[in-house]
């Protein structure tokens, strides 16, 4: 018989795509950069299409259990930063703490913490919904 977790275990999922900050503030070009420039291309303001890093750190019961910088996808690096990782723990009550940056600066702007008793077999995913308010745990 095949069994995905030990009888005494349970799973931790950390799955997420988030686009983060751009990597710099836009900017004024100033009429030397305009003059320059072909007028098809004469745009006062430029913003930089790359995005920041996400930082993501999850700790369980005050032990690190993820620190993981994602780079953003793309070849311009202007798309999401996508986080996969699954880790079987001990089945029992355990409390996580989950914190994410992702701005120039590399700060911690969202944090959350959640207590959950997780029974043998069973799956707590920690999702990342900036639209939702940061992070979702979810049994």
């Amino acid at each position: 018989m095949f069994q995905v977790l030990p009888s005494d275990r349970a799973l931790v999922r950390l799955s997420f795509s988030h686009g983060a900050q751009p990597i710099a503030p836009c900017r004024e070009r100033s009429e030397e950069e305009l003059a320059k420039l072909p007028p098809n291309m004469r745009v006062k303001t430029v913003c930089p299409r790359e995005r920041s890093p996400v930082k993501v750190e999850i700790e369980m019961d005050g032990v690190p259990l993820y620190a993981i910088t994602a780079a953003p996808a793309g070849l311009k690096r202007d798309g999401a930063a996508t986080v996969y990782r699954r880790t079987p723990i001990p089945a029992g009550r355990h409390t996580f703490r989950a914190r994410l940056a992702d701005g120039p600066d590399g700060a911690f702007t969202y944090a959350a913490e959640q207590t959950v008793d997780l029974a043998p077999g069973k799956v707590l995913v920690i999702d990342f919904n900036a639209g939702k308010g940061g992070f979702v745990f979810v049994l």
